[in-house]
């Protein structure tokens, strides 16, 4: 139950955050800050991230691909945390490193036994 608990927080969370880059119609001010850390194709890289955010996100929570979709949270929160946020304080950047370090666990567990990738579907044989 653990990581249950853990994949519909991290992915209701990051979802939530990648839902407000992905609907709030701010992607080109988003596209910007990500042109100032020097990123190739800031536009195409500021939809790649807001999408594993909202996308994997919800992946995540309902188990489905986890290890992917965490891989790809984890990889946004990696440049969250330790290049737009390099030089902040701790109190700025610790939400990023909290993702990170949730969607890390996730690749290297997995869902567990609550993912939707662990059920079995069963069919009668006729």
């Amino acid at each position: 139950m653990g990581l249950l608990w853990l994949r519909l927080l991290m992915g209701v969370g990051i979802a939530h955050h990648g839902y407000g880059k992905v609907f709030g119609g701010y992607m080109d001010k988003f596209a910007a800050g990500v042109a100032q850390m020097g990123l190739p194709f800031p536009l195409v890289m500021a939809w790649a991230a807001a999408l594993s955010e909202f996308l994997g996100g919800i992946l995540v929570a309902v188990g489905f691909q986890t290890r992917v979709a965490a891989f790809f949270v984890f990889c946004t929160m990696s440049v969250a945390a330790f290049l737009h946020h390099a030089n902040d304080a701790l109190a700025v950047k610790e939400l990023a490193l909290a993702y990170w370090a949730m969607a890390g666990a996730l690749v290297l567990t997995g869902g567990g036994p609550a993912a939707l990738e662990t059920r079995r579907t069963f069919h009668r044989h006729s």
